[in-house]
């Protein structure tokens, strides 16, 4: 029988705890009425501890990729899991809003932001030849597991026992997957004396030149000085504010305030998840065969019309939301696969990895902005419909920018990896 390429079971591994770190970051969404209505606390003063939590998820990205060259995968994402399982299991102590702020945004956000895209990315370059795309896309459709299996589970906990116990179920499932990680998880195939699956030579990549962090920064200083930086990191940001920030944050209360029920309304988040694999996948075909800008605004487009329809579908029965979720699902992040194409084209195969780190940061700088704006909103006038129509308007303003992105590599972007002496442009 032909042995099973070990790059599968670091695969599996990563899709495990990729899994459980998008459970670790819905779960706000769980805790926020309980929360209000045991502290007292507006959903503006909770929605900052969210903000604070997806501002790190992003932000890590880049330094995090640092640290995995540093230390290596194992040693990096056991104490990312660590981190996020003490963040949970303190909060259940927790009294008032700081500590919130400490723990689930900072600690959890950092812990989480570890186990971001940029894992799936460095595991499926280091360990795949063929089938990269394909794992590549698994592991981002982990995230829409971890939402399906932990949001119905978690919200029925906090519905029914208790929001501590949806806290402590998150850390328990984070300590869970440290054995797994420990044992299994390996930094490059050569650790083991094998190939890249598929790979045709022994992985002799050199160690990129200079401080990591360092060319983190020099990834940053490339990307701004290019329209096209500004024009793909503005329309992430909105889709950041349209996704994660507003209805992964927000869609579970909003439901409430209609009368619906708690577990119910995490179930409807977590159907999201399951049209989301579907959209994700079906975009990466698109994305193979048509032009990324068209895409993108067709994208952009529906959801920011999904979104203007959202407040009236509450009003309605039920099959209106139902729908919504379906549609809205298949949308969530089809924008990835098109939007990573173009910073390819346009910064190059060398460098886009870390640029686009920063384009994702802006991703999640939306995703925190509308997370507390749309709080805010709630508070003051007492619904979301504001928070709704507004995020529609603004996919319809990401439509229109795409539209304006290059279609081919400016001249002034130099073929050079960001980890090697380039020229300084003017």
């Amino acid at each position: 029988m032909r042995r099973i390429h070990y790059a599968w079971v670091i695969a599996a591994v990563t899709f495990i705890a990729l899994m459980g770190a998008a459970g670790f970051r819905s779960t706000p969404a769980v805790l926020i009425v309980p929360l209000e209505h045991e502290f007292g606390w507006n959903r503006a003063v909770i929605s900052v501890a969210v903000s604070i939590n997806l501002i790190l998820f992003g932000l890590t990205g880049p330094f995090a990729a640092a640290l995995m060259d540093r230390f290596g995968l194992r040693a990096v994402t056991v104490g990312a899991l660590i981190t996020v399982a003490s963040g949970a299991l303190l909060t259940t102590l927790m009294t008032s809003p700081w500590e919130l702020y400490l723990l689930w945004g900072v600690v959890v956000g950092l812990g989480t932001g570890c186990m971001a895209s940029v894992l799936a990315a460095t595991v499926a370059g280091r360990w795949f030849v063929h089938r990269r795309g394909l794992v590549l896309g698994a592991l981002t459709a982990a995230g829409a597991t971890g939402q399906l299996i932990f949001l119905p589970g978690l919200g029925w906990l906090a519905q029914n026992v208790g929001w501590r116990y949806s806290a402590i179920t998150v850390g328990v499932a984070a300590l869970a997957v440290v054995p797994l990680v420990a044992i299994f998880i390996r930094n490059r195939p050569s650790d083991l004396g094998l190939r890249a699956y598929g790979a045709t030579e022994a992985d002799n990549v050199p160690l990129g030149t200079g401080s990591p962090i360092a060319n983190a920064f020099r990834g940053l200083r490339l990307g701004v000085r290019s329209r096209d930086f500004w024009l793909l990191a503005g329309s992430f940001f909105i889709c950041g504010a349209s996704t994660n920030g507003l209805i992964g944050t927000h869609l579970i209360p909003a439901s409430i305030d209609h009368g619906m029920a708690e577990v119910t309304a995490a179930s409807l988040l977590a159907v999201i998840g399951v049209f989301d694999v579907i959209g994700t996948l079906a975009s990466g075909y698109l994305t193979d065969r048509f032009d990324s800008r068209v895409l993108l605004f067709i994208y952009y487009a529906l959801r920011g019309g999904s979104l203007l329809l959202l407040p009236y579908v509450f009003g309605s029965p039920q099959f209106g939301l139902i729908l919504f979720i379906v549609f809205y699902g298949l949308d969530w992040v089809a924008t990835v696969p098109p939007t990573v194409q173009l910073a390819r084209k346009v910064f190059g195969q060398q460098n886009f990895a870390i640029v686009y780190g920063w384009i994702f940061a802006a991703h999640q700088l939306g995703a925190a902005t509308i997370a507390f704006a749309a709080g805010a909103v709630r508070t003051y006038f007492g619904d979301y419909q504001i928070a709704f129509m507004s995020s529609g308007l603004l996919c319809l303003v990401a439509a229109g920018l795409v539209l304006r992105i290059s279609h081919q590599r400016p001249a002034r972007v130099a073929e050079t990896g960001i980890g090697a002496e380039a020229p300084a442009y003017s």
